[in-house]
């Protein structure tokens, strides 16, 4: 029998990144270990460090920039109306609680407010831009920061729920009110 061929390293990255997402998602991330993730997927450790040589860090900064590029897609997919926007937004943060938290609260590797950043980033910071547009990028600064907060505090639980409309609709009165 001849022997298998490696898979190709981006497969593997993604393999390795949608099961991290995975268990974090219905776990915590206390559970996403390399090891865990090694045997969820059915290989050794040496595996997931030649996709991902700087370890759990760089495996975490992948599910962040993977959270990234669905946030902006589902920010474009909706009308560029801010209420559109910031409602999509929020609801990525609620339904995706763990990757929501990589993206902002866990420690990254991934560089913020500088032009070399990873292309998701830059998407999901432009669809913001589009719905909050100004003579800079402050207002969409602001609305981001805005957004953030709100979602964060509800996510936490430190908000009741019921009462998630009527900040959104203050918020964005205070964020396009001229």
């Amino acid at each position: 029998m001849p022997p298998r061929s490696a898979p190709d390293l981006d497969v593997r990255r993604g393999q390795l990144t949608r099961a991290a997402r995975d268990i974090a998602e219905s776990e915590g991330w206390a559970a996403v270990t390399m090891r865990r993730i090694a045997t969820e997927i059915g290989v050794t450790q040496p595996v997931l460090y030649s996709a991902f040589p700087a370890g759990r860090q760089a495996l975490l900064d992948a599910v962040a920039v993977g959270g990234f590029d669905e946030m902006a897609t589902r920010l474009e997919a909706v009308d560029s109306e801010p209420m559109a926007r910031m409602q999509a937004y929020l609801d990525f943060a609620t339904t995706r609680p763990h990757v929501y938290e990589a993206m902002f609260s866990m420690p990254t590797g991934l560089p913020f407010g500088v032009g070399d950043g990873p292309a998701p980033l830059h998407r999901a910071f432009a669809a913001i831009q589009i719905a909050f547009p100004g003579p800079d990028d402050t207002r969409a600064e602001v609305a981001w920061a805005t957004l953030h907060g709100l979602a964060t505090l509800l996510v936490s639980g430190r908000l009741p729920a019921s009462r998630a409309q009527a900040r959104l609709e203050c918020a964005h009165w205070a964020l396009t009110a001229d």
